[in-house]
């Protein structure tokens, strides 16, 4: 059966159909705002969902990107690249991690730490112990195996027999997980907060719980920091709040401010049956991502800026729990933390997103009916205030009689 072409405005026939793309396109951007080629101005606080961490037309990652660009695009891994190895040095230093691996996407990111994990069993004489334990409502990639991971079967759907090696427990129960664990478990994969998962924190008492289990069943504790890294919550990465460490983490979105990157981190002891042969990328590392990624590290990395960052998204807490009470027929709740902030809804999320397009504000829908802002870091009180107009509008017009009250 022929499915029926897109019916979304100005649509191209020439694009597979699976995103349903809203009917609005941007000519360029500046900051946290973005600007149709009829220079309307929209306030971005969904990032590209988390990836244009510095903002649009950052001008550190402009310059970076031009000067790469005018001397070196690729050469292969084949080669060392000194940016790749300036890069890896300095998430080592600013982390728990010994080794890092660079990719293009969060989802490689996330395969390379399912192949590393399961390698390291493997050179450890236990090639059975390759499962893995993720949560439900997690979202690890779009690839067979990231899929597998999430567990979820709206992704999974029509795409044949779910990848075999994942097993899913319910969320925040330290008793399941160690129930879970059998002689083939090799590691536990989660989001220390997850994003796709609607803004859910796992509590620092539930994952110190989860490394002293994985400390005792000789399992592999891998952070999927994709969404929460490089500033995002605070700290470069999440699990600083935690009090303890992963033994894999990958990262992606934010990294490259908007260019694609992704990276999978790693102590020496866990890396150590990636030997040359056992993995590989052609693009992932390559002289221009490197170039932007050094710069992104630049900004973030600089003293005050991730105090910054939180000074700021407590302030946007503190403005959204006020829209709460005021419409407390709209949201219920404000979660997250730094500038990863959920609004939960009690209208349904796609009439809120709907409702702040129409005031051109643009903001992610998550799971558990939540709305998800992902501001640029480098917001002010300015910017959110100017978020606050919005949600505020947005809300009257969910909720005109609570407005006129």
């Amino acid at each position: 059966m022929t499915a029926p072409a897109s019916t979304a405005p100005n649509a191209s026939g020439s694009l597979f159909d699976t995103f349903a793309r809203a009917p609005l396109s941007f000519e360029r951007g500046e900051g946290a705002w973005l600007y149709t080629a009829e220079g309307e101005a929209y306030l971005d606080f969904s990032s590209g969902i988390a990836v244009n961490s510095l903002g649009h037309a950052n001008p550190t990652l402009v310059a970076a990107l031009t000067e790469q660009a005018g001397k070196l695009w690729h050469t292969s891994n084949l080669f060392r690249i000194p940016g790749q190895e300036r890069l890896a040095d300095r998430l080592v230093a600013a982390s728990f991690a010994d080794r890092v691996f660079f990719a293009n996407s969060g989802a490689e990111a996330n395969e390379c730490a399912i192949k590393t994990a399961r390698r390291y069993h493997y050179v450890n004489g236990h090639p059975e112990r390759y499962r893995i334990l993720t949560i439900e409502g997690a979202f690890h990639g779009r690839t067979l195996a990231t899929l597998a991971a999430g567990g979820q079967q709206k992704y999974l759907e029509g795409f044949g027999p779910k990848a075999d090696g994942f097993d899913q427990v319910a969320f925040g129960d330290i008793s399941l997980v160690k129930a879970a664990v059998t002689p083939e478990t090799a590691a536990v994969m989660i989001e220390p907060l997850q994003g796709e998962g609607g803004v859910r924190a796992f509590s620092n008492g539930f994952l110190r719980e989860l490394r002293a289990l994985c400390d005792a069943e000789g399992l592999l504790l891998i952070m999927d920091e994709v969404q929460t890294g490089i500033g995002r919550t605070g700290k470069l990465f999440a699990y600083e709040w935690t009090g303890i460490a992963p033994d894999i983490l990958t990262s992606a979105k934010g990294i490259g401010g908007g260019f694609p990157l992704g990276a999978c981190l790693a102590t020496n002891e866990a890396a150590k049956g990636m030997t040359p042969g056992t993995h590989g990328t052609t693009f992932g590392g390559n002289p221009l991502a490197m170039a932007v990624g050094n710069a992104v590290l630049d900004v973030v990395l600089a003293d005050g800026f991730l105090d910054h960052v939180r000074e700021t998204g407590l302030y946007l807490k503190q403005r959204l729990a006020a829209l709460v009470d005021r419409f407390p027929d709209v949201f219920d709740g404000v979660r997250g933390e730094g500038l990863l902030v959920g609004l939960h809804g009690v209208k349904p999320v796609p009439e809120i997103v709907g409702a702040l397009r129409s005031q051109h504000m643009l903001v992610a829908g998550a799971g558990d009916n939540v709305v998800r802002l992902l501001p640029p870091l480098t917001i002010g009180r300015e910017e959110v205030d100017a978020a606050l107009d919005k949600l505020e509008a947005a809300a009257a017009t969910l909720a005109p009689a609570r407005a006129d009250a």
